[in-house]
Formats: structure tokens, sequence, C-alpha cells
């Protein structure tokens, strides 16, 4: 009889057991679902960037020389024609030096030749037109003798060559007087002597000039990257200068996101090492053409006046920009989206037990939010993650979709968490 009570009391059981597991499994799975709702939604850029000036050079030496001294220093302050590194000069001094007395050289000769010169060449033209009178009178008296018998054709050969000779070195006279007149060539040699010989004491004094390197502008020394005793060559930076000039901040944003970016945002800035001070900037300009090697865009942002007392040239920020704002819109989770570009953006609904499928209109996009144009009212029960599909039995559970997004926002506000979305 025991026997029979035991076996009895299994059978039920079982029959229990099979009964619970058919039950089970025509029951509705449950799925975590958000109620869409207005509510505002704010989409940002973060990325990093860095404070720099509106300019920065970096100042050289032209020449080869020896550092004698360096009289700036890093973080200091300096005023354009200020004394920055000094060469040592004593070759060049000694090159100037000749140069100049070539200079002297050249202008003496030529003011010679415009006084004592053209003196000489006048009085050697009178001379020779003298003598020339003179070896023509004896010719003259040679031809009268020789037609009476008194002297020989010899006689009268000599005589003419020598009028020939006194009528060349008139000649040569009249020549040397015109080349040392004012467009006379000894003149023209003379100064373009005296022109070559001041070109050269001029780039002489240049160079001289070029071992003192001095500010280009009022600046600051951001760096020094030379000391005295060394030997310096043209092309090696010697320091790193910010000019004088307004502070900005400088990007690389990728590319992908060009279409939201434009001059006027406001932008959030905030400093690692100053993580309480947060201060607030504005998208200044937007470069023209993008890096093809890094798929990136410099975007600069003004800084606001008076400056933050801790920013430092170079000193990497965090940038937080905001690109696009809805003060009231149906949101949903991102996560909520679905279908491909077959069947467009669509979301899935519990509705009266099972599952539907909508297809909605997008506007604004975030990490986490999407704002929804048409295709869905307030209050709807959107589905998020895994779900049976459309048409099939479902269980919303609006309690499960809320933990997940209250960290960004209230805990008594989940539509609120997802407004604070930001973008990257």
């Amino acid at each position: 009889m025991p026997s029979r009570l035991v076996i009895a009391a299994a059978a039920l059981a079982f029959v229990l057991l099979a009964a619970l597991a058919a039950w089970w499994g025509t029951r509705a799975p449950l799925v975590p679902a958000v109620g869409a709702r207005m509510a505002p939604l704010v989409r940002t850029l973060q990325f990093s960037a860095r404070v720099a000036t509106a300019s920065r050079v970096e100042v050289g030496s032209t020449l080869t020389g020896r550092v004698l001294r360096v009289a700036a220093t890093e973080g200091a302050q300096v005023k354009a024609g200020e004394v920055l590194v000094q060469l040592e000069s004593e070759e060049l001094r000694a090159a100037l030096a000749q140069t100049q007395a070539s200079e002297r050289q050249a202008a003496a000769r030529l003011a010679g030749l415009r006084s004592t010169g053209r003196s000489a060449a006048q009085a050697n033209v009178a001379q020779s037109e003298s003598v020339l009178v003179a070896a023509q009178a004896e010719l003259q008296r040679t031809m009268d003798l020789v037609a009476q018998g008194f002297l020989s054709e010899a006689r009268l050969d000599e005589v003419r060559r020598a009028v020939a000779v006194a009528q060349a070195q008139l000649d040569g006279a009249r020549a040397q007087r015109a080349a040392n007149a004012e467009p006379g060539t000894d003149v023209a040699q003379a100064q373009a002597q005296l022109a070559l010989a001041s070109a050269a004491r001029a780039a002489a004094e240049s160079r001289l000039g070029e071992a003192v390197i001095t500010a280009p502008a009022d600046a600051r020394v951001l760096s020094r990257m030379v000391e005295p005793g060394q030997i310096v060559q043209p092309g090696r930076a010697l320091l790193a200068l910010a000019l004088a000039g307004p502070l900005q901040l400088v990007a690389q944003v990728d590319e992908r996101y060009l279409a939201q970016l434009q001059p006027g945002q406001t932008a959030g800035v905030l400093a690692d090492a100053y993580p309480t001070q947060r201060f607030t900037s504005r998208v200044l300009s937007i470069a023209p053409l993008v890096d093809a090697q890094r798929g990136a865009i410099e975007v600069k942002f003004s800084l606001p006046q008076p400056l933050p007392p801790f920013l430092r040239e170079d000193m990497t920020v965090s940038v937080e920009v905001e690109t696009a704002r809805r003060e009231q819109a149906l949101v949903v989770p991102a996560d909520a989206l679905r279908g491909d570009e077959s069947t467009g953006p669509r979301v899935w609904l519990a509705r009266d037990g099972r599952v539907e499928a909508r297809q909605v209109r997008l506007g604004l996009r975030t990490l986490d939010a999407i704002e929804i144009l048409d295709g869905l009212s307030p209050g709807e029960l959107v589905l998020i993650g895994p779900a049976p599909q459309p048409g099939q039995r479902v269980r919303a559970d609006p309690a499960a979709g809320i933990p997940a997004r209250a960290s960004k926002g209230s805990k008594d506000d989940p539509g609120g968490a997802m407004s604070n979305a930001m973008g990257r």
C-alpha cells in the first residue's frame, strides 16, 4: 500500500512539472523597454586641443660662427630689436675695415680724376696744340726752302713726320681730357669701382650686424637651444619665440565631424591639471584644407578675456563643443533603433502583447539618444536590446530600461538622462 502511494505521488509531481514546463514554454518573453518622451537633447563633440599663440617663430643665425653671449632666458618677455644672441665678430670687423679702406681709395681716385686729373689733361692738350702749331709753321718754312733749292726732300720728310707726331699727341691729349670729363670712360670706371667698394662695405656691415641676433617683434621666449661657446650654422633654430598676440586653442578634429562644426559655436574647456576651473571659448575658424595623412581638420578657438591665469603655451586641454540643441524633442535610446538600408530606420514597440515594427523619421542623433521626428508618439513603449521578431508575443519591462541610462542624468528622470548624451 505505501508503495502505491509513492508511485501515485511521483506521477502527480511529474504531471505538474510537465504542465509547468508547458506553461513556461508558451509564456511571452520579458524585454526591456523605454517610453518615448519629450525631453531636451544636446549633441556635443569632445576632443583635445592645445594652447598656442597666433604666431610662433624659430630664430636662428644666417652665419656660421661661435656664440659669444646668450641674452635670452626661457619664459622671458622680449621687445622688438632686443638682443637675444651675439656671435664672435672680430673677423667680421676686420673684413669691414678692409672694405672701408677700399671704398676710401676708390673715392679718392674718383676725386683725383675730377680735380687734378682734369687740370693735367687740359694742360697737356694746350701743350700739344702749341707743339702742333710750331710743327706746322716749321713745315711751311721747310717747303719754301725746298722749293728754292736750299733744303733737300729728305729734310721735308722729317718735318712732315714731326707734324704727324704733334697731331697724334694732340689727339691723345684731347682723348685723355674727354676721358677725365664727367661722362668720360675713366670717370665712369672710377665711379664703378667706388660703387663696387661701397657695396662690399655694405655687405660687410650687414654680415657684422647678423652676428647680433635680435627679437623680430615683441615676444616671449619659449625655449632656448643654444649656449655660449657653441658653433652655430645657418638653418639651425637657436630660440623659439611666441610673438605677442592673443592665445588661442588649436585642435585636430576628425573630418567626419566637419558638418557639425561652424564658427561661433560655444565650447566648454577644461584643463586636466585644473579640473574645477572650467571656462568657455568659441570656434574661431575652421581650416580650408584637410590633412590627408591624418584625415583631420584644424579648428581654432578664441579664448575669453581676461585669460585664465593657469594657461600655458602648448598646454593640452579638453574641449566640448555644443553642435546642436533641441529644447524639447521626442527622444528614444540609440540602441532602440533597428533596420537597415533596405528597410529604413525602424523601432520595435510592445503593442497589445506583441512586437510591432514602426517606421520612423530621425532627427538629431547623439551616441546615446535619437530624436524621432515622425512615426512615434510620446508614451509608447520602445523595445531595446534583443527582442522577438515583429508579430511574436512579448512582455515589455519599462523598469529594466531605466537603470542603464540613469548614471548620466537624474535617477528619477530617465528622459533627462538621454538628453545629456554626448557625441564624439
